[in-house]
């Protein structure tokens, strides 16, 4: 199975989380990776550190799109340094055409576009050839229907970031995809690492270091074990959501979710990317592949299983 990656890596861990899970699966061949928010390539520098760490000198990638098209300017936070990264990782910039040019190739190739991040760099590949992407599957993680269910965080739609950021490009991408899978927050919202994992993390190698790292600093940067207090859907001992490992694990055929075929359109008015069902006859709309829902248990342990086999660089 091919796969392209499109992600804004080094911001929350779960992007190298997502990454590690790919280079891990031994019946994906991960055609290219692209970055997106990415000022300056430190991302692509991140994504250099990760294939470094796990020996996968093969795949190709590149610095996207900069600035989101909906507001001209980075979408998200800058990526962080220390602890969560080597300060000796160089960032790798690069011309946006060479991101596109990357996407183009995989598309062409058959692979599945997996976007993990704001959707602008897709958005620029379908702006600078129309049709591109007519005939990908694109599976994107974000899209908000709806909340997470009672026990879980009460978030509203502006917590769907990767939409928010660049709701042009997101509006864009879900119009040109030929099939489209969207993996909302509602479900992702459902999926755990925990601290008891992180032993397991930190024995599995050097990319299992990093990530075991990371995970430790994002719970005491955002407190998600006071998070988890709070709400008797979550683990007590929760380090962070698994948003984009579930969306990876959606592309590349993980059988424990549950999709629904339906027609999803733009909430009108609404400035911020929020979804809606609607009738198939809505010419507004457009036919999806939602997931709505997930065993959160066997992921968890799948997603472990899967990143402890990855062979040490």
């Amino acid at each position: 199975m091919r796969v392209h990656l499109d992600t804004d890596l080094a911001g929350d861990p779960d992007d190298v989380a997502a990454l590690v899970y790919l280079l891990a699966r031994d019946d994906v061949e991960l055609t290219g990776i692209t970055t997106v928010d990415d000022a300056g390539g430190r991302r692509a520098g991140y994504v250099a550190e990760v294939l470094r760490l796990t020996g996968r000198h093969d795949v190709p990638f590149a610095a996207g799109a900069e600035v989101s098209l909906t507001t001209g300017l980075p979408g998200g936070r800058p990526p962080p340094g220390p602890p969560y990264w080597p300060a000796e990782a160089p960032a790798r910039p690069g011309p946006l055409d060479a991101a596109l040019d990357l996407l183009a190739a995989s598309v062409s190739a058959g692979a599945i576009v997996v976007g993990i991040g704001p959707a602008t760099t897709l958005a620029h590949l379908e702006r600078r050839s129309p049709a591109a992407l007519r005939d990908a599957h694109v599976v994107l993680m974000g899209g908000w229907v709806e909340q997470p269910p009672d026990g879980f965080p009460r978030w509203q739609a502006a917590r769907d970031w990767n939409t928010v950021c660049d709701p042009v490009a997101a509006t864009e991408v879900r119009r040109a995809a030929g099939r489209l899978t969207v993996v909302p927050l509602a479900v992702t919202a459902r999926v755990h690492l925990r601290d008891r994992d992180l032993p397991r993390l930190r024995a599995s190698g050097p990319v299992g270091r990093l990530m075991a790292t990371q995970a430790e600093a994002y719970r005491d940067d955002q407190g998600t074990t006071a998070l988890a207090l709070a709400h008797s859907g979550l683990p007590d001992d929760l380090v962070n959501f698994h948003h984009d490992p579930l969306a990876v694990a959606v592309a590349t055929g993980w059988p424990g979710v549950t999709v629904e075929t339906t027609t999803l359109r733009p909430v009108p008015g609404d400035d911020v990317g929020q979804l809606e069902r609607t009738s198939a006859t809505d010419p507004a709309g457009r036919l999806v592949d939602l997931v709505v829902a997930v065993d959160g248990t066997a992921f968890a342990e799948h997603w472990l299983r899967t990143v402890e086999a990855l062979p040490r660089a």
